[in-house]
């Protein structure tokens, strides 16, 4: 392996479009994402997010004990939210971290889980995709057929 013409090349992320028409009413033009692939430390983030969700859960529980009092229990509910599964929160910090257009907040990546979840599922597996077939290397493909 030529290491050093690896270590040369230009890196770019891999981008898609993707239509999302059951948002439209929320674009002012078409409805569409723009996602890109994560790097490596970011696919970790999203990996390590389920485990912060569970270590913030558990916590909650051990603060207020366990007692199943009504306020306790509405206490609970404020501290940990809903029980949220490892996928779905690693796909929501996917979201927020690779979504290019509109930028995605971790808040706005909840909602889309919670309101429009196919879409949600198939903007974070084209993440997941793009993720998969690495970044771009080399120079970036002229953008016209012809030369100047």
């Amino acid at each position: 392996m030529n290491l050093q013409k690896y270590r040369n090349e230009r890196r770019s992320p891999r981008t898609e479009k993707i239509k999302v028409p059951q948002l439209v009413e929320y674009f002012e033009g078409d409805p569409l994402f723009e996602v890109r692939g994560l790097t490596g430390s970011e696919l970790g983030r999203c990996r390590e997010a389920a485990a912060r969700n569970r270590d913030v859960q558990a916590m909650a529980a051990a603060l207020i004990g366990g007692n199943s009092d009504e306020k306790a229990e509405a206490l609970k509910q404020l501290a940990t939210g809903p029980d949220v599964p490892d996928d779905v929160c690693q796909r929501q910090e996917m979201l927020s971290l690779g979504c290019i257009d509109p930028k995605i907040e971790h808040s706005d990546a909840v909602l889309l889980s919670e309101d429009f979840p196919t879409e949600f599922y198939a903007l974070t597996n084209a993440i997941l995709k793009l993720t998969g077939a690495g970044r771009v290397l080399g120079k970036p493909k002229a953008s016209g057929s012809k030369t100047t």
